[in-house]
């Protein structure tokens, strides 16, 4: 007699995507899979779906955060340097 708990013998099932036989392969994922990987520590790639867009926004996010963090610090440093003299 075999039961759905038969799979959970398999230890591939219970690891984090990362460390799976068919996942490391070297194979190419896209921008989506990849933040997918991030926000779940590498547990699964396919938590945030299969649009395409959605991995380009959060990387045109994280370059719109970096370049405006060094736009603010490089003018709030000349301010405050200017202004103590």
């Amino acid at each position: 007699m075999t039961t759905d708990f038969d799979i959970l013998r398999n230890k591939e099932i219970l690891a984090p995507v990362v460390f799976r036989s068919y996942f490391n392969e070297f194979r190419d994922i896209n921008a989506t899979q990849a933040w997918s990987l991030f926000f779940t520590a590498g547990k699964e790639d396919k938590v945030l779906g299969f649009n395409r867009e959605l991995g380009g926004f959060f990387t045109t996010l994280l370059i719109a955060i970096s370049v405006t963090g060094i736009a603010w610090s490089l003018f709030f440093s000349n301010f405050f340097s200017v202004s103590s003299i």
